[in-house]
């Protein structure tokens, strides 16, 4: 690994977009040779508005939750050995600031998207279009593909339903 090489940073969450962005990061930062650093955040003061008080998580229920899948996440990825020049984080925070700010001196960050930019009316989400407008560093958005329903076509494809007729 050449250490003067900035790193690739790459913002996780448990779903399978940031798995996807954690694979496409770690495959980069290989053929570049460059250190990867995996970013989990979490945000002890975000409550889904429509949880009840009796079933909100403590802080520190959250950070354990947070780091959990960070480790889940990481282990499906790599195994149970972190290859060499990976590091994981667990950044306390709104994702969208600790993201920017470990942008800073990276080169590049990575991020997960559910959505794609092709479908009509469909956006990006908030944390991608704050590193969008935000990061110190170029930004690589990695699009998941699209989970298949039962039918065999791809969920949320607004065409899908007329294939086959």
């Amino acid at each position: 690994m050449n250490v003067s090489q900035a790193p690739i940073v790459v913002g996780v969450s448990g779903s399978e977009a940031s798995a996807a962005a954690l694979r496409w990061a770690a495959d980069e930062a290989r053929r570049r040779h460059a250190a990867l650093r995996v970013v989990r955040s979490w945000d002890a003061e975000f409550t889904a508005p429509y949880a009840s008080a009796d079933g909100r998580l403590t802080p520190g229920q959250q950070r354990a939750a947070a780091s959990e899948e960070l480790t889940a996440l990481i282990r499906a990825s790599f195994g149970s050995v972190f290859p060499a020049g990976v590091t994981a984080e667990l950044a306390e925070g709104v994702a969208e600031r600790t993201l920017v700010d470990r942008s800073a001196g990276a080169d590049l960050l990575v991020l997960g998207s559910a959505s794609s930019a092709a479908p009509i009316g469909r956006s990006i989400g908030p944390v991608v279009r704050a590193c969008l407008s935000r990061a110190q560093c170029p930004v690589v958005v990695v699009w998941a593909a699209p989970a298949r329903s039962p039918r065999g076509d791809r969920a949320g494809d607004p065409d899908s339903s007329h294939r086959g007729f």
